[in-house]
């Protein structure tokens, strides 16, 4: 089954790993050492995260780094950016609505 990135997002654990290798590339087991899991379940949320294209991975020497892929992020933030403009626009509308004459 081929997951969509929305669905790998989806899950609060892929979401904190997308948050932990934003800044740098981190190895499998360095990125569990970061939550209370096994080191392979870590493994399969990169895999999903790798097979959304939202990971890309790296070999250097023996080990694999992943690190996270830039404009895959920048695809959900312009899908997003439709949503943000209609809230803003009803959030305007209600500021007037509530304002004190």
């Amino acid at each position: 089954m081929r997951r969509d990135i929305f669905q790998a997002i989806a899950d609060p654990t892929r979401r904190a790993i997308i948050t932990l290798i934003a800044l740098q590339a981190m190895t499998p087991k360095a990125i569990a050492n970061n939550f209370n899991t096994t080191r392979q379940a870590v493994s399969k949320h990169l895999r999903i995260l790798t097979e959304c294209e939202l990971v890309k991975q790296e070999q250097k020497g023996r080990e694999i780094y992943y690190s996270l892929e830039i404009e895959k992020m920048k695809e959900i933030d312009n899908w997003l950016e439709q949503y943000r403009k209609i809230w803003e626009s009803r959030f305007n509308e209600l500021e007037k609505v509530l304002a004190i004459p």
